[in-house]
């Protein structure tokens, strides 16, 4: 039986701005207070922070990294080969994804597509399979990277929200946003509410790899970069609560 959410929080006089989303989640938001691995106690978290905006009737993808297991670049100073090393980072976030969909089932449908198929495992990514189950109201998680090595999760998750024509990407990270330098490291950091893509590059600011955020600027796709830790931030942000940072064009 499917868990019910409370969605007291929205009234008949508002609805969600956003109809279909893919949210960016890097590995790290299953660890909880580890070290290494999944945290029952921090994937149940996130699935029902997912779940509750899904059971609104917006349609989710996600995308999910694999740096709570091995991330290909932590993996080279044992003398592996880079592609080799980024074909395990591709792996973990099958395994990822692969756990959160359980997570989300006992709330919501939920179906993996990966680029790096597995026989009586996952799925490969197919389009027209993966905005049929959109359309259904099932949770869709890209795994696999691309598929590719050498790219990122943040190109993966880039390229299939072009590819579902997402309204935005919603991407978590361990701070609130993004800011004028690393605030872990500067308390005079200065948070942006909004910045444009030109303004991220012409700062250097991190927001997403260069692939990835090349592809978001040349596709006009928008970014909202926040932290997952708040309470109800996702239903805030598809009710159009201005949390966090927006990356966009000037005139957004």
């Amino acid at each position: 039986m499917w868990l019910a959410i409370s969605v007291t929080r929205m009234t008949n006089k508002h609805k969600p701005i956003y109809k279909r989303i893919l949210l960016k989640l890097s590995g790290e938001a299953f660890l909880g207070n580890d070290k290494f691995g999944i945290a029952a106690s921090a994937l149940e978290q996130v699935a029902l922070r997912i779940a509750e905006i899904a059971k609104l009737g917006v349609e989710v993808a996600v995308v999910v990294g694999g740096g709570n297991l091995f991330r290909g670049v932590d993996l080279l100073h044992c003398g592996m080969p880079k592609v080799k090393a980024d074909q395990i980072g591709m792996l973990s976030s099958i395994i990822n994804s692969l756990v959160l969909q359980n997570a989300l089932s006992q709330h919501v449908p939920a179906a993996v597509f990966s680029a790096k198929p597995i026989s009586g495992v996952v799925d490969v990514f197919q389009q027209d399979v993966v905005m049929e189950k959109l359309q259904q109201q099932h949770v869709v998680l890209f795994a696999g990277g691309t598929g590719n090595p050498l790219f990122t999760t943040d190109t993966a998750a880039s390229l299939r929200a072009i590819e579902i024509n997402a309204d935005i990407i919603l991407k978590a990270t361990n701070v609130d946003g993004v800011y004028s330098a690393d605030p872990h490291k500067d308390s005079s950091a200065e948070r942006y509410d909004f910045i444009s893509y030109d303004d991220v590059i012409a700062k250097n600011l991190q927001v997403m790899d260069l692939t990835a955020f090349c592809l978001c600027r040349e596709n006009a796709m928008p970014i909202q970069v926040f932290s997952l830790q708040q309470d109800g931030v996702l239903h805030d942000i598809i009710f159009g609560k201005p949390l966090g940072t927006m990356v966009g064009k000037k005139n957004d």
